[in-house]
Parts: C-alpha cells; structure tokens; sequence
C-alpha cells in the first residue's frame, strides 16, 4: 500500500510539473507579444503623411483627371541634401526623369526680376536654372535673400518671436530622387510608366516645379510649435510673420482663400522671398503670386 502511494505521488508531480512547464510557456510567449505589440512601431515613407513633412508635395486626392491641390508631404529634413558650395546648378536635362506628356509641365521664363521666379505645378524652372547660396541657420537659401531673412529673423527675436528655420533651399536631385522613387513604387504595384508618373506627380512634385528649388522659400516654425499643421497658424510665431514679413520682402505664399489658383493648400509656414515692394503689395492687396504675376492658369 505505501508503495503505491508513493507511485501514486510521483505521477502526480510529473502531472503538475507539466502544467507549470506549460502555463510558464504561454505567459512567456504572451509578455513577448505585449512587448512587441507596445515598442513595434510601423515604417513611414518619406514622402507618406506626417506632420513634420515637405511642402507642396502630396496630392489630397488621387484624382489625376485635374490639377490636384497639393498638401505638405515631403520631409522637411531627410529630404534635403546639405549644399556647402556657392554656385549650384541643376543636372541637365538628359538626367531628368523621362515623364510622360500627361505630367509634363511647361519651362517658366527666366528673364524679369530674379525674386519673382515662378516654380509652381504649372511653371518648370529650366533645366539651367542656377543660384549662389548662403547658410540661414542650418539651411541654405539664395545668398541676394539671406540678409533680408536674417533680417527678419532678427526683428522677430527683438520682439520676443522665435523663429526657426525647418527646410530652405532644395537641389533638384532630392526632387528628382523623392519623384523617381515614387515613381518605381507604383510600377512595382503594376501599372505602366505612363500612368505611375502620372499618379507620382500629384504625390510628388515633378522635378523642377518644386518652390524651394527657387532658393526664395523658407518654411519657418517656431520653437514651441514645430509641426507643419494649420495650427501653427495660431501661434504667435506665424500671426508676427503674417503681420510683418512684407517688411522685410517675404510673402506668405500659399494663403488659405487662395488653394484654387496655387493647387497648393494653406501653409502658414511657408515664406517666399519677392522683395519689399512686391511683397508690401501682395500682403497688402491679399492676392498671391500668381494674380500678381498675371499668371493664374
């Protein structure tokens, strides 16, 4: 009898020996998921929203049928290649990418007042366009607009705003590198050259027709407030530029009424240097550059 008592034990243990081996492994297996369910976070694309993004960049919708009003959708940091030389020019046009005649955009004229050049989704900068630049903050811009923006910048600090300089001057080889890539990704989806360059140009701006490839554009946050959002329209970095960057010969370029003609939509970061009596008068009269320069499409 004790005997098989003590057998009676044994099996016993082993049974619940079995059990804990087994209820151990699924709370390990189940803290494991918990773990990477909390620390997996998912890879964002570039060129894909966020609110740290690229001006002028991504379509709202996928409608290639009309012109597209553009978001901001382009990093304001990875996309941008740092430029220590002075002279910069763009690659020629045998590097520029082969888009079809549905996405082809006109070579805007380079031949009046140099802070007035055009680059939006119907005007290309030509395939010569070139400029000198100068460091502003961590970026680079047109050296003829560095001192007024410094300038500016200045002013705003004088009066208690900080301004922070988040994107500048962009060489046609990022655009043309953001533009390609997205340009592939639709082709690994399936769809042909024509229409994947197509669908590309209302997420990406075809190389050329880019504002900060101009060296005039500065996106300008502030310290406080660093997401490219409508809400930085609230804060008093943005109400200070809107209220005195004419002063200086900076305009706000993509005005909120005005997303019909610039297919640009509101970005109460966005600066563009036109000079001072330019900008006096696009402020002023509350146009954009486009009614200035007669050129609405």
């Amino acid at each position: 009898m004790p005997k098989r008592k003590m057998k009676y034990s044994k099996q016993a243990r082993n049974d619940r020996n079995r059990l804990i081996f087994i209820i151990s492994a699924v709370v390990v297996v189940c803290l494991a998921v918990i773990v990477a369910i909390i620390f997996w976070t998912p890879q964002q694309n570039p060129e894909e929203g966020s609110s740290s993004s690229l001006s002028e960049e991504a379509a709202s919708s996928s409608d290639v049928s009309s012109m597209p009003v553009i978001s901001s959708e382009e990093s304001v940091v990875s996309s941008e290649e740092p430029d220590s030389s002075e002279s910069v020019q763009s690659p020629s046009a045998s590097s520029q990418p082969n888009t079809s005649a549905s996405v082809s955009v006109p070579v805007t004229e380079i031949d009046g007042d140099w802070k007035l050049v055009l680059a939006n989704p119907t005007h290309r900068l030509p395939d010569d366009f070139s400029i000198e630049t100068a460091p502003i903050q961590n970026y680079t811009m047109d050296a003829r607009a560095v001192g007024p923006a410094k300038e500016m910048i200045a002013a705003a600090k004088a009066d208690g705003i900080d301004l922070l300089v988040c994107s500048a001057y962009r060489p046609i080889s990022s655009q043309r590198r953001l533009y390609n890539e997205k340009v592939q990704e639709y082709l690994n989806q399936g769809y042909g050259q024509a229409r994947a360059e197509e669908i590309a140009a209302t997420i990406v701006a075809i190389p050329g027709t880019s504002e900060h490839q101009t060296g005039l554009a500065l996106d300008i946050v502030t310290p406080s407030y660093q997401r490219l959002d409508d809400g930085y329209a609230d804060t008093a970095a943005a109400k200070w530029l809107k209220a005195n960057a004419a002063d200086y010969g900076f305009i706000l370029r993509f005005p909120q009424d005005k997303e019909e003609i610039t297919k640009i939509i509101f970005e109460p970061w966005h600066y563009r240097y036109v000079g001072v009596d330019a900008a006096k008068e696009i402020m002023s009269r509350g146009i954009c550059l486009e009614e200035y320069l007669g050129e609405v499409d």
